[in-house]
């Protein structure tokens, strides 16, 4: 990867909708190198896909909701089934094995309280292995972002 191969990447992350020519421009490229460089960057990975990125707002989550996990046990099966089990949630956004003091990190989405509440109860506390949780409600998000830092 080059310094143009970095410019697309950074332009894609701002519009991944814009058209070739304009991208083109942009990066300096005449639009058949700057579309051969893009299908390069889909097929090495550099790209993984093409999402629409929705106001959560707009569908009435309104929340969104940080989820300490911590495992009765950290064993390959305990671990595995949990992993199973929360990728089956739509709600749960974000799922991460963590090293120190929780097991998993969740970001999980809802309308308001009591429908995480509900969420809570009826999934995640039945999910077998779970010890216990403790629910992060953030105040206000200063940063949120899809984009990565490309230099």
């Amino acid at each position: 990867m080059d310094e143009i191969d970095n410019r697309i990447l950074r332009e894609l992350q701002k519009d991944g909708r814009i058209p070739n020519n304009v991208l083109a421009e942009k990066v300096g490229l005449s639009p058949s190198p700057c579309l051969r460089r893009v299908k390069q960057l889909e097929e090495s990975g550099a790209i993984d896909r093409y999402v629409a990125i929705i106001n959560p707002v707009t569908l009435g989550l309104n929340l969104s909701i940080f989820v300490r996990i911590w495992l009765d046990s950290q064993g390959e099966e305990t671990v595995e089934h949990f992993c199973r089990e929360i990728r089956l949630l739509p709600e749960v956004v974000e799922c991460h094995l963590m090293v120190g003091d929780c097991d998993f990190l969740l970001r999980v989405v809802a309308a308001d309280l009591n429908a995480y509440r509900q969420f809570q109860i009826k999934h995640l506390a039945r999910i077998k292995g779970v010890q216990s949780m403790k629910t992060e409600l953030p105040m206000q998000t200063i940063k949120h972002t899809t984009e990565l830092p490309i230099r």
